[in-house]
This record gives structure tokens, C-alpha cells and sequence, in this order.
């Protein structure tokens, strides 16, 4: 390669990132290297990186990733060919570097090896000073765009999950506000619901589930009793005794909580649906609706089973008084294998023998407020 380019040429049109570019030049030949730059930095690029020995690239890269690469094929040490299948190790975002090859030989098989490990053009040798301005600031122009789409793309991405998120949350608090309308029915302060939701979530997390999976149930457990929506008041709030077919109208509101909640895509309502339809299934098969037995019995609902128990003894209710605490906790005890999960029943008084339960019931006084969703204390 002989002779320079005239220092008269016009800049090249186009941003200002465009101009400053950083663009690695790797040939052997130090006068190529000269030559590009007399061709490059008169049309307004600045940001020029050069080098006649392709070992320095590795360290070239790592100091901070080119834009584009004007590469020569032949080489010592390392060829151009070789150089082509390392970069994608060398330059994070490979995929949308452009790779400029400049190079005598115009064989077809060199052009299709360049171009399966990521060249992107050629320019042949002799170089054409208006040829190489323009195929590098075509690369470039490329480049750029397709970053501005990428992070547009991340943009809209972002802005999707943010518009999903709200409206699920919108859905939930839906269903959350219909569930403490069914308990304001027999609990005239409406917190039931609430520190159900709490205690479910410690009680899980003691259990050993993880944290996604904690907040889940915090959030699915206060609407284990959305179905009382649907009980005859007269029958929810009797002060009696129920007859056998009161009772059996007041177990209905399982399989009604179930149908309002089932069918929906979302890993809350899911739950909140099992809760709702077998949360008062016992452990030996004796409850209802489905006589479920054991282990057969979902977690989440013997979870619930356990802290709803709890919270109702422990609280005034129409058609009752309030347990004191160690009453309510010899009934668990005495439930245990009966009605409850041995291990669900080991686990409470776990909770309870570290204060974890103190504020929950009205011996204890008022709950405390709980802490931020998904990581229960």
C-alpha cells in the first residue's frame, strides 16, 4: 500500500457518537496502520486505537471495547482468522460489533471463513480512502441503531413488566377487598383476614418454604374465606347451635370461595383457590368438603388450617368469646394428628416459644404492624 489520502476531505455526517467511535485498527504493516488513520481522522474520527501486533488485542479490548474493527487477514503469530474467533471472548456485546476485514486476498473461500466467524465486510487491498469512509461509517451507523433498538426494546420490556405488575396488583387488591368484605360479616373489625395473611407467612417460612414462596401464600391466605360471601347471614352469625343443615350450608362456602377464585393464570390466585377449598380438611380425613387425608391435604391449606384455628379462638367473634392464648393452644395441641399436620403444629409452637405470634391475638393486644412483603420476621 502506497501514497496518503488528501487531508481535504470531508467530514463524515452523523452523530456525534458516530464520530467518536472507537475503532480498533489491527495490521502487521505499520504503514497500512498510518494510512487508515490519514484516512480516517481527517473525516472527524477521533477515537482511533492501532496496533501491528494482533497479540495486544486481548488487552486492547479489555481497556475498552472498540465500536468497530478494521482487520487485516494476514498475519503473524495470529491471523486474522484467528483474531475473528476470539473477539466474541474479548468484546461483551459481540454480536453487534462490526468487523470491517481488509485484505489482498479476494478468494472465495477467504471471504466465506471471515464471514462465519462475524466479519461483517470487506474492503479489498489496494484500500480506496472514499470506500473505507464509507463502509465504516455504514458499520457504524448500523451498530448504533441497533443498539438504540436494543435499549429501546429494554425500555418498552421494563415498561411491560411495570404495566403487568400494576395490574396485577390491581387485581389482587380487587380480590383482597372482596375477601375482607365476606369476614367483616362475622369479624365487625375486618383484621382477620390480615393476620391470617401474617401469621401464614412466618408459619410458612418456619416450615421451610422459600421466600417467593412465602410471599405468595401472605398474600393468598387472607382469602381463604372469601366463600362466606355466599352463607346465609342468619346461619354465619347464629349465636346457637347450628343444625345439621346449617352446617351443612356453612361448609358450602369452601367449594363457593374455590369457584370465585379458581381458573386464573396468576401463582397467587392459584393458591388462594387450594386455601379456599381445603383449608378445613383434617389430617385424620374427617373434614370437608373433600375428606382429603394427610399429606394428600395441600401445604398451604394445613398451613392456613393451623392459623385460622388459632386467630378465631384467640379473637371475639358474634357467637363467641375470645380464648385466652394457652387455652387456644392446649386445643392445637390436643388437634395435633387429629386435625392437624404434626409438623405444621411443631412448627407454630416454634414460632410461638420465640414471641413470634405476641400482638396476633386480643390477650396480646393489638398486631404489630407486619413486615415488608416476602420477608416475615
Amino acid at each position: 500500500m502506497s501514497g496518503r489520502p488528501s487531508d481535504s476531505v470531508g467530514r463524515v455526517d452523523g452523530p456525534e457518537d458516530l464520530l467518536g467511535a472507537r475503532i480498533l485498527i489491527v495490521d502487521d504493516e505499520a504503514a497500512n496502520v498510518e494510512l487508515l488513520r490519514h484516512v480516517l481522522e481527517p473525516a472527524g474520527y477521533s477515537n482511533l486505537v492501532t496496533t501491528t501486533d494482533p497479540l495486544k488485542i486481548a488487552d486492547l479490548c479489555q481497556q475498552s471495547p472498540p465500536d468497530i474493527v478494521l482487520l487485516d487477514l494476514r498475519m503473524p503469530n495470529l491471523d486474522g482468522f484467528q483474531v475473528l474467533e476470539s473477539l466474541p471472548d474479548l468484546v461483551p456485546d459481540f454480536e453487534h460489533l462490526p468487523v470491517l476485514v481488509l485484505t489482498s486476498d479476494t478468494s472465495r473461500e477467504a471471504k466465506s471463513r471471515a464471514l462465519s466467524n462475524g466479519a461483517s465486510d470487506f474492503v479489498n487491498k489496494p484500500l480506496s480512502p472514499g470506500e473505507v469512509r464509507l463502509r465504516v461509517s455504514n458499520l457504524l451507523q448500523t451498530r448504533f441503531l441497533q443498539l438504540a433498538l436494543r435499549e429501546q426494546n429494554t425500555l418498552l420490556e421494563r415498561k411491560v413488566r411495570q404495566r403487568t405488575a400494576d395490574l396485577e396488583e390491581a387485581q389482587f387488591e380487587i380480590v383482597e377487598r372482596l375477601a375482607l368484605a365476606a369476614e367483616y360479616r362475622d369479624d365487625e373489625t375486618g383484621k382477620h383476614t390480615k393476620r391470617v395473611g401474617i401469621l401464614s407467612a412466618k408459619l410458612a417460612r418456619e416450615y421451610g418454604w422459600s421466600k417467593s414462596q412465602v410471599e405468595v401464600i401472605r398474600r393468598a391466605a387472607p382469602m381463604h374465606d372469601v366463600g362466606k360471601i355466599g352463607i346465609d347471614s342468619a346461619v354465619l352469625l347464629k349465636p346457637g347451635k347450628l343444625t345439621t343443615e346449617e352446617f351443612d350450608h356453612i361448609k358450602e362456602h369452601v367449594t363457593i370461595g374455590h369457584g370465585i377464585l379458581s381458573g386464573s393464570r396468576f401463582s397467587m390466585l392459584q393458591m388462594a383457590a387450594e386455601i379456599a377449598r381445603y383449608h378445613h380438611e383434617n389430617w385424620d380425613g374427617t373434614g370437608y368438603q373433600a375428606g382429603l387425608k394427610g399429606e394428600a391435604i395441600p401445604e398451604s391449606a394445613r398451613i392456613v388450617t393451623v392459623i385460622d384455628v388459632f386467630d378465631s379462638l384467640t379473637h371475639k367473634r358474634p357467637y363467641k368469646e375470645a380464648w385466652p392464648v394457652e387455652k387456644a393452644l392446649e386445643e392445637i395441641t390436643g388437634l395435633r394428628r387429629t386435625k392437624f399436620d404434626p409438623r405444621v403444629v411443631d412448627a407454630f409452637f416454634t414460632l410461638y416459644e420465640r414471641g413470634e405470634t405476641e400482638g396476633f391475638t386480643e390477650e396480646t393486644a393489638a398486631p404489630k404492624e407486619v413486615e415488608p412483603a416476602g420477608a416475615p420476621s
